[in-house]
């Protein structure tokens, strides 16, 4: 029996690599004769930068910006692929969800700052392409943060700076984008996403994450409407509507301003990390493909990695198995909806979630002997 084994990082558990491995170990007192490929994935959230580093030989840097709050700094990771000229930034080791505690959530305050300070690090190093994996925000800045860093000023009607954070979106009255006059042309910036969500609306960025970030109906409203303004105001002064494209949305509107400002182009964050790791050819030669995620719902099927790895595995009629740490919905309904052969949630009946996530890799072992043991 050859697996294929491709989990995304179980967020706050488990890194793709570390999932990857236990899935293997776990196979292997199953069928002992098992030949087992590990190809762990990322899709542009949590785990991205370690995932695109290895699978090309790169190497790991670090730099101290801002974080997800004006007040802090946080050591940031960053790297550059084995090419030699490619840098590749995670947003989410500068403005990332995982850096505040519970109680200190503030979507309404949290910048992007740290995200445009890494990126013009990694400018001024000389690389000429900058990757930047989008998941896994804590922000819904629209990316002004980030945008402020690399020269961009945005102002009220009093001519004053704006204040970090989404809740000052709608007090935005003017762009100088003093970039256009500086920025070196030849670096080129591609926004890998993990989500398909446009800018605003009811399948925008705050009407999708915000709520998750701390954000109370009434903020939900207000972050939405700032964004909305914020793309009226774009588009009056730089001629470019961003507000309907897939995955403008994505890190709390960051997508958006590095479209609008950095002419990035955004791409599927899964589907170019499963190019670079070869998941074609891997699939094509295996019997069936094992993945795993930190959670499965609804949203994974706008853009998450475990859509990705069906869509590309039903190419070759391979059958994909899934693991989640919790799933969230009918796992009745999912399965079907994302095309499974089977899923199944790794987390024992009414364990607390804290509990889960300490325990995720005796819990994915667990439940990988068990399924497949079933089916020996």
């Amino acid at each position: 029996m050859k697996f294929l084994i491709a989990p995304n990082a179980l967020k706050g558990s488990l890194s793709a690599i570390s999932a990857a491995a236990i899935i293997a170990e776990s196979l292997q007192k199953v069928f002992p004769d098992a030949h087992c490929t590990l190809c762990p994935i990322a899709d542009g959230g949590d785990g991205t930068l370690d995932c695109l580093v290895r699978a090309t030989g790169g190497k790991l840097f670090s730099s101290r910006v801002h974080g997800p709050l004006a007040s802090m700094e946080v050591i940031a990771r960053w790297g550059v692929l084995g090419d030699g000229t490619t840098a590749v930034i995670e947003m989410a080791e500068a403005a990332g969800l995982r850096l505040l505690r519970l109680d200190r959530y503030d979507v309404m305050r949290a910048t992007t700052t740290g995200v445009g300070e890494l990126m013009l690090e990694a400018s001024k190093v000389g690389y000429t392409k900058i990757i930047v994996g989008l998941g896994g925000s804590a922000t819904n800045d629209g990316g002004i943060g980030c945008c402020r860093a690399l020269g961009v000023r945005f102002l009220d009607k009093e001519k004053n700076e704006l204040v970090d954070g989404g809740r000052s979106l709608s007090r935005l009255d003017r762009i100088e984008n003093k970039r256009e006059e500086t920025r070196d042309k030849k670096v080129k910036i591609v926004a890998l996403s993990d989500v398909t969500n446009v800018l605003c609306g009811p399948d925008g960025a705050a009407h999708t994450f915000a709520a998750q970030k701390g954000a109370t109906p009434e903020q939900v409203r207000e972050l939405d409407a700032g964004l909305r303004h914020y793309a009226t105001i774009i588009e009056r002064d730089l001629r470019r509507n961003v507000s309907e494209i897939p995955g403008s949305g994505a890190a709390g509107g960051l997508g958006a301003g590095l479209i609008a400002f950095c002419d990035a182009t955004v791409e599927s964050g899964i589907d170019y990390v499963l190019d670079l790791v070869r998941f074609d050819e891997l699939a094509h030669e295996c019997d069936c493909v094992i993945t795993a995620e930190g959670m499965i719902d609804s949203q994974t099927l706008r853009g998450k990695g475990i859509e990705g790895v069906v869509r590309r595995a039903r190419q070759f009629n391979k059958p994909v198995h899934a693991f989640a740490g919790r799933i969230g919905g009918n796992a009745a309904l999912l399965r079907p909806q994302l095309g499974l052969e089977s899923l199944h949630e790794i987390s024992p009946e009414g364990i607390p979630l804290v509990d889960s996530m300490k325990n995720a890799g005796n819990f994915l072992s667990s439940k990988i002997k068990e399924v497949f043991s079933a089916k020996r």
